[in-house]
């Protein structure tokens, strides 16, 4: 395994898909994120992005690598029947959530929504869907020697679970379903975020048109603040709400790169090295 991190963006839309002409060139699907730590794959999320994902994972060989969920709302997991790599028993899939347990398992979720009438095909028709592990955030684990990942708990009603993914001197922050309280730092995300060369921030809204506990997303110039705080290289903004097209992310684009040079939008096709 190399010392290399590499991060493709696969579906970058909160809430639901919106893949129409206004919202071509930044993307319509809901949250994918590819990471290649060196060799080994972790996928963050399994919206809609995740079904092109699975495409170009078709001419690879047998995979081990981990899905790690930020939440199991269905804009999150959606795309998980469509993977096609899934259904081929010889890669080995792991899947990962700390979101709050009394809300049940990352498998239990997965089970309810691929089940009849919302879904013909159950989930144990996923063959490389090897595992499932639950934690709680706050929490620290090694998916690979190599690889470590911190977690912390999110600002949201339902439950969402930040991720730090650290390998070889290199960290990325994945930060995607958060809401936050104006002039009160979230102070998880500080320590998670703490020095981070890059961190993939919930941008749903601007501040002008955020409401305070608005139900689970936050704003790209919160993202700018923390990142500032923490010390973080720079931002990717992400989990676009589904009413900014195009043209309003362009302008996002220009004030972002001003207020944290280096910082950049998401954009379904992108890949950058960390």
């Amino acid at each position: 395994m190399t010392d290399t991190m590499r991060v493709r963006f696969w579906g970058v839309r909160g809430s639901f898909p919106t893949p129409n002409a206004a919202t071509r060139r930044y993307g319509g699907n809901t949250p994918c994120v590819e990471v290649r730590c060196g060799s080994h794959l972790i996928i963050f999320d399994a919206g809609t992005g995740i079904r092109q994902l699975g495409v170009s994972l078709l001419n690879e060989g047998a995979l081990d690598a981990d899905i790690m969920f930020s939440e199991t709302r269905f804009d999150h997991m959606c795309g998980l029947p469509f993977f096609a790599p899934g259904y081929n028993s010889k890669h080995n899939f792991r899947a990962w959530a700390g979101h709050d347990t009394t809300l049940g398992s990352v498998q239990a979720a997965l089970t309810t929504m691929m089940t009849s009438p919302l879904f013909p095909i159950p989930l144990s028709y996923i063959g490389g869907l090897k595992s499932y592990h639950d934690f709680i955030a706050g929490e620290s684990f090694e998916p690979r020697a190599g690889i470590t990942v911190r977690t912390a708990s999110l600002d949201h009603p339902y439950g969402a679970t930040g991720y730090r993914v650290e390998h070889g001197g290199r960290s990325l922050c994945y930060i995607s379903g958060t809401q936050h309280r104006p002039g009160a730092p979230n102070k998880a995300i500080l320590r998670l975020i703490e020095g981070a060369d890059a961190v993939i921030y919930d941008s749903f809204y601007a501040d002008a048109e955020y409401a305070a506990n608005d139900g689970g997303h936050s704003t790209w110039e919160e993202g700018v603040r923390l990142c500032r705080a923490a010390r973080a290289r720079r931002m990717i903004a992400f989990e676009h709400n589904p009413a900014h097209d195009d043209a309003y992310l362009d302008g996002v684009q220009r004030a972002i790169g001003q207020a944290l040079p280096g910082s950049i939008v998401a954009a379904e096709g992108v890949m950058l090295d960390v």
